[in-house]
């Protein structure tokens, strides 16, 4: 006697249930799946092409679309769209193991596995799936509709740095929450490819074919070389259009999701390199946005024109209203960070400038000794113009000589900018007394700074094209001034 494993009734019409059936310990390891939709005075195989070895273990019917159902196998998940005339299998993130549990959660349209062996699974909004592929097949690419999202601010109850797991030891049993924010699903149909990729992709189809792949051109390497690679992007607008975030997505072809985490853009300067910090720092973040109706757009980007694709999809941020010290007056919350972000931005590139004006008077230090016309009022002006710049730096950055030494400085610009951004960017509440203070004594002093930031910059490029006047080597700085003849 074959194993009945699992027998459901469907949600959809009462006539029809399904049955999966385990014939392995009699050497067979062929799926089993069946139908009635008469009560079960008749059944019918509705296995399609799933694998011929892997036991059938579980069910579950979609509450929605009755042709869209999943079965749980021994070597993996499967699903249908027609009613199980044809399968796939759903293998990302999902190791090849046996699932011998199925369950939707019908609220948030969610799909939980249970495996042996290797614990509990579970696919988020899963609702794409409803979409018959044979529906998009042809389309470049395909946006699905945005689940609406809970605005709140995540916990940290167990640590906010490098996750759960952080400070909590091996043995602290975890598991990661679902993506926090707008998730957007999209599937593309052949991906994007680089001239490099679209070239080698057909040279491997041609000797596959034992034909001739003659080395490229010079000019068609020389554009692969400079070309800019494609890109997706997704587009975030609010209600009246303006431009809330722009986020890349992958490029390659089939299903996708990004993550836009409700906030507008981080005011930190453009970094080249990996943003993550380290395990004690937090990434950048931008001014939360309000809870409101938005649309987000697809589009692909190729040598800086950017294309839409296909239909943009409209969603609500929902606010999750569980904490009464959240502000009824969220406009007014959004105005002061965004106040908060473009001063931060202001702040953040006036550092960069003094950081550059840094580099290049450490190079006129070394430059000086290399000159041999300099002269004792050369050196001494550098001197002035480092002093000026550690004046500035103190103000903007913070004392250094002070707080090396473990005792209190003042404030400086950014510290107070720092401070509120970390205290009232991640919380709901309206910003408090302190915090404006903060921001208006930071944008009052940043005003006295900057004047004195033009200045030294404007010195500073006077000395260098003083000091190339007089044969000395190449600094930073020195790139727009002309090379005397004979230098």
């Amino acid at each position: 006697m074959a194993l009945v494993e699992d027998v459901i009734a469907s949600v959809h019409d009462e006539n029809v249930a399904y049955a999966v059936f385990d014939n392995h310990k009699k050497g067979d390891y062929a799926p089993y799946v069946l139908k009635t939709a008469d009560r079960g005075k008749t059944w019918t195989a509705i296995v399609g092409d799933l694998p011929e070895r892997g036991s059938a273990h579980t069910i579950a019917e979609d509450h929605v679309n009755a042709n869209l159902l999943f079965v749980g196998t021994e070597f993996g998940l499967f699903a249908t769209q027609d009613g199980g005339a044809s399968w796939s299998r759903m293998k990302k993130g999902l190791p090849t193991i046996a699932v011998r549990d199925l369950e939707i959660q019908r609220r948030e349209n969610d799909l939980v596995v249970g495996t042996f062996g290797r614990g509990v699974y579970i696919v988020d909004d899963y609702t794409p799936l409803r979409t018959p592929l044979k529906d998009v097949a042809d389309d470049e690419a395909t946006l699905f509709a945005v689940k609406d999202p809970w605005l709140y601010i995540e916990g940290d109850l167990w640590g906010g740095w490098g996750g759960a797991q952080a400070f909590n030891g091996d043995n602290f049993y975890f598991a990661e929450n679902p993506p926090f924010g707008a998730v957007f699903t999209y599937r593309l149909k052949d991906g994007l490819k680089t001239k490099a990729e679209a070239r080698r992709e057909a040279e491997r189809k041609i000797a596959k074919e034992s034909g001739d792949t003659p080395y490229p051109s010079w000019e068609a390497l020389r554009a692969e070389d400079r070309e800019a690679a494609p890109q997706i992007v997704l587009t975030v607008r609010d209600a009246a259009g303006a431009v809330v975030r722009r986020i890349d997505g992958p490029k390659g072809a089939g299903l996708h999701r990004v993550t836009w985490d409700l906030r507008y853009d981080n005011p930190a300067p453009v970094t080249l390199g990996d943003e993550g910090g380290s395990l004690f720092s937090s990434r950048p973040v931008g001014p939360l946005a309000t809870p409101g109706e938005y649309v987000v757009q697809l589009a692909k980007r190729i040598a800086g024109v950017e294309t839409a694709l296909g239909e943009p999809q409209r969603f609500t941020v929902k606010p999750l209203k569980r904490s009464p010290e959240a502000t009824a007056n969220r406009p007014a919350l959004l105005a002061f960070q965004q106040e908060t972000s473009d001063l931060s931005r202001r702040v953040f590139a006036a550092g960069a400038r003094l950081a550059d004006v840094g580099d290049r008077i450490a190079h006129l230090e070394q430059a000086l000794d290399r000159t041999p016309k300099a002269q004792s009022a050369h050196f001494k002006a550098l001197a002035a113009l480092k002093t000026r710049h550690d004046d500035i730096g103190a103000g903007l950055n913070g004392d250094g000589t002070l707080s090396s030494r473990n005792e209190p400085a003042p404030w400086s610009v950014g510290g107070r900018l720092g401070y509120v951004r970390g205290a009232s960017w991640r919380a709901q509440s309206a910003p408090a007394a302190v915090h404006r203070e903060a921001v208006a004594v930071a944008g009052k002093e940043f005003a006295a700074l900057n004047p004195k930031l033009d200045a030294l910059v404007k010195d500073l490029a006077a000395f260098e094209t003083d000091l190339a006047a007089l044969g000395a080597p190449w600094t930073p700085g020195q790139g727009s001034q002309p090379v005397a003849p004979g230098k």
